[in-house]
């Protein structure tokens, strides 16, 4: 299994003459696998999960940085996996689990200081992969962030030959998509949503115009507040947030993570005490959407939150 230098987006090749290779090209890295891999690390919790939707605990060896529990519907499974590190796991831990694939959903993992860099992997003969969502640059423009990720699927179907069961996921997660947006051509206006991450020090970390929340939005018929800026969790102030009056608030739950400010309840809080925001529409109204935290970050889990917001926009009653 080798692991060489590419550039283009996840979508996986027909098997070779021989009937069994398969080329993915990853974040800038073509991956060739002449069989499907059977020692497998997840580096991060959105990772962790998908691999365990996908049905493939037995070939996981090693799996990191959890930062909440994993959804109830994958706790049986994941009790089976080693835990490598609770927080980010280094190169040694990640080749003391000997594996022949190493997963992650963001670049960032793949850091000299955390399990080595890819190219630094690749030299080892051991592939990496990055969810397409963390190099939207690479991939055809018209692609969205849920695109990306059904695209990260496809991938992993090809990879370890399980392409009905990431054909049968495409369709399910598709369909919450379709729903959503049935609710989305209901609402009448442009309504805004805020995407309250998390805070640090008091200072709110909301979502900017790239990402998964932003396509959220549109899909229910919405406008992130924040879409004009080009992060994907830029940090602003809550006068700023003030400033641009959204109509709904959605707040991510991060509780089980337990930095101060992670809960939805103390989000709220703040929000409630603040000078400026306690006199919004939204909070006085309690226009509020509460979703867990991680599912704002793309990952098998995100059509759960699009379907817990686009429920909301009915309840709230912008929809019919």
């Amino acid at each position: 299994m080798l692991g060489l230098t590419g550039c283009a987006d996840p979508a996986a090749s027909a098997p070779g003459p021989g009937g069994d290779a398969v080329t993915v090209v990853s974040c800038g890295q073509e991956l060739r696998f002449a069989a499907p891999p059977e020692r497998v690390v997840a580096l991060d919790q959105s990772s962790t999960e998908t691999l365990l939707e996908l049905g493939l605990v037995d070939r996981m060896v090693g799996t990191a940085n959890v930062k909440t529990k994993v959804a109830p519907e994958y706790a049986e499974d994941y009790a089976k996996v080693p835990v490598l590190a609770p927080k980010n796991a280094t190169s040694e831990q990640v080749l003391a689990a000997t594996p022949d694939f190493v997963v992650a959903s963001f670049k960032a993992q793949y850091t000299a200081d955390r399990s080595g860099t890819r190219g630094e992997l690749a030299e080892l003969g051991l592939p990496s992969l990055v969810s397409a969502t963390d190099c939207p640059e690479q991939n055809p423009a018209d692609m969205t962030p849920f695109d990306l990720l059904f695209s990260d699927y496809e991938a992993l179907g090809r990879i370890f030959g399980i392409e009905e069961r990431a054909a049968a996921l495409i369709a399910e997660q598709r369909a919450v998509v379709t729903a959503a947006a049935e609710t989305g051509a209901a609402v009448s206006g442009k309504p805004t949503i805020l995407w309250l991450y998390s805070t640090f020090n008091g200072t709110p970390y909301v979502a900017g115009g790239i990402g998964v929340p932003s396509e959220m939005s549109g899909l229910v018929g919405a406008e992130n507040a924040f879409d004009d800026v080009a992060e994907s969790w830029p940090e602003v102030s809550w006068e700023r947030i003030a400033e641009r009056d959204p109509d709904v608030i959605v707040v991510g739950d991060l509780s089980e993570r337990g930095a101060p400010g992670d809960s939805a309840d103390e989000k709220i809080a703040m929000m409630r005490a603040h000078p400026a925001m306690s006199q919004l529409t939204a909070v006085r109204e309690n226009r509020i959407i509460r979703v867990p935290g991680i599912e704002m970050d793309p990952s098998v889990r995100s059509v759960n939150t699009l379907g817990l917001v686009a429920k909301g926009m009915r309840d709230l009653g912008y929809a019919r």
